[in-house]
C-alpha cells in the first residue's frame, strides 16, 4: 500500500529525474487520494495522452529501481492493460489514452479540474469523481466496487454525466462501455445497497438497446 505522504515523495522524486515536461492524468487510487477520498492505494495509476510521454516517465520511474511486471498478472487478458512497473510494495500502472475498454475522453480531461505540479517537468491533472467511477468500471479488480462506493457515499453524483460519457464511449467505438457501466452500478445497487436511482440503469440499458437495434454508429 501507498500512503498519501508516501506518493507525493515517489512522485517528487520522479519528477526531478524527468528530461521534459509533461502531462498526465491520475486515476483510480491515485485520484481518490488528492480528492480526499482515501488514505492509501495499493498502485498509481497514470493515463498519458501520448506513448512518448509514458516512455519518458517510465524511464524516470526505472531509475528509481522501479522493474517491469507483467499486467497478465494483475489484468489477465484484457485489452488495452497498463505497462506495470514494481519495486516492493509500491507498482505504478501506466495506461496510454486507452484505460482497458474505455477512452480517457478529451471531456474526461476537460473535467480534470484539479491540477498538481511536482517540480518543474510533472503536471497532474486528477480525474473527476464521475470519471473515476467509470474508469473503475473499467479496470474492475478487486476492491474497485469499494471505491466506487466510497466515492458515491462521500459526493454528489450528477448521473446525467456517466449517461452522456457512457453514450460518448460508444461513439468513440468502445462498443462495450453503456453495458458495463450499466452492469457495474447495478452490481453495487445489488451487493451494496447503493442507492442508484432505476432511471439511470434504465437509461443505459436503453443505450445497449439501441446499439442492438443498430441506432448508435461507432466509428
Amino acid at each position: 500500500m501507498i500512503t498519501i505522504d508516501q506518493q507525493q515523495k515517489l512522485l517528487l522524486n520522479v519528477a526531478r529525474r524527468l528530461t521534459r515536461k509533461i502531462t498526465v492524468y491520475a486515476i483510480g487510487g491515485t485520484a481518490m487520494m488528492f480528492l480526499g477520498f482515501k488514505d492509501a492505494t495499493l498502485d498509481i495509476d497514470l493515463v498519458f495522452e501520448n506513448e512518448k510521454d509514458r516512455v519518458v516517465f517510465k524511464e524516470a520511474v526505472k531509475s528509481l529501481g522501479y522493474l517491469e511486471m507483467d499486467a497478465l498478472k494483475v489484468y489477465g487478458v484484457k485489452r488495452n492493460t497498463p505497462e506495470m512497473l514494481k519495486l516492493n510494495d509500491e507498482r505504478f500502472d501506466l495506461f496510454v489514452v486507452e484505460v482497458i475498454d474505455f477512452i480517457f475522453s478529451e471531456r474526461m480531461r476537460q473535467r480534470a479540474e484539479h491540477i498538481h505540479q511536482f517540480e518543474e517537468n510533472l503536471i497532474l491533472k486528477i480525474a473527476n469523481p464521475h470519471d473515476i467511477i467509470l474508469m473503475k468500471c473499467a479496470t474492475d479488480r478487486i476492491k474497485d466496487k469499494d471505491d466506487a462506493r466510497r466515492i458515491i457515499d462521500s459526493t454528489t453524483i450528477n448521473w446525467d454525466i456517466l449517461i452522456d460519457e457512457a453514450k460518448k464511449q460508444v461513439e468513440l467505438g468502445k462498443d462495450r462501455a453503456a453495458f458495463d457501466l450499466g452492469y457495474f452500478l447495478e452490481s453495487l445497487k445489488a451487493e451494496m445497497n447503493l442507492d442508484i436511482p432505476q432511471k439511470v440503469l434504465d437509461a443505459l440499458f436503453s443505450i445497449v438497446e439501441k446499439q442492438a437495434k443498430g441506432r448508435i454508429h461507432t466509428h
